[in-house]
């Protein structure tokens, strides 16, 4: 993949489309926030998943490219939610970690969200493993950013081969456990017991558990019990483009 400026649209077609899943509050059942996915539409090789372009565009500047077009899709998803009086607390938008290497982040974000007019706590952007490859220093743009108001999650942990010891160097909000971990619930007291740890590891660094994968209530239930407040997954609903997205009411 080239690093060239990324395209707005593919053969009229928006060259990102952004998917959005509920994260449900456990103990009411509520929507509390939006989980997105990215869909890149490109004109050789079709539509491209997260998984797939990701790994490669990250390794490059285009990241920060496709960055500031996901940040946009979302901010203007979130007047059009709040038109509908849609309920939920934040959007995630995922971010390159290279981007907080770049001097001017804090002051680029926060002029972009000053011209939408949009609460910098509305936005809550997704790290991935890649995070754990970068120097500490970056922790300190994060903390200047989170003193912003915005947020910021960790996706994927406590997955195979997650160090976990390195999540103590950067300050996030919000921590997306590995979908593994929900296929450890109903096995065995002992499997259910590391499920358990991961979930208080991630409590002692002040930071909220949401557990991912979760398929049936019962898995729900012993969650609440572990004290992880907040599923994503089969049971919490399923991605779906903004404009299927609408409020109770309008059901």
């Amino acid at each position: 993949m080239a690093a060239a400026k990324a395209p707005e649209k593919v053969d009229g077609v928006r060259a990102v489309e952004m998917l959005f899943r509920p994260v449900r509050d456990i103990a009411s059942g509520s929507q509390a926030f939006y989980h997105t996915q990215t869909r890149l539409n490109t004109p050789t090789m079709g539509v491209l998943t997260s998984e797939q372009f990701r790994p490669v565009s990250d390794l490059t500047s285009q990241c920060i490219e496709l960055f500031w077009l996901e940040l946009q899709q979302a901010l203007d998803s979130i007047k059009i939610f709040d038109e509908r009086e849609i309920s939920f607390q934040w959007i995630s938008v995922y971010m390159p970690p290279r981007f907080l290497r770049e001097a001017s982040a804090e002051h680029q974000l926060v002029e972009r969200f000053s011209m939408n007019k949009i609460a910098t706590n509305r936005i809550c952007f997704e790290l991935g493993g890649a995070l754990f490859d970068e120097e500490p220093v970056v922790g300190l743009t994060m903390r200047n950013l989170r003193n912003r108001g915005f947020h910021f999650m960790l996706s994927g942990f406590g997955g195979t081969n997650c160090p976990m010891m390195r999540l103590a160097d950067f300050p996030v909000d919000y921590v997306m456990l590995s979908p593994e971990l929900a296929g450890y619930l109903e096995r065995d007291e002992r499997s259910e017991g590391a499920v358990r740890s991961v979930i208080s590891f991630v409590s002692d660094l002040e930071a909220e558990a949401i557990a991912d994968g979760v398929r049936s209530s019962h898995q729900a239930e012993l969650l609440h019990s572990f004290e992880c407040s907040y599923i994503a997954g089969a049971l919490a609903g399923h991605y779906l483009q903004a404009r299927y997205i609408r409020s109770k009411d309008d059901d």
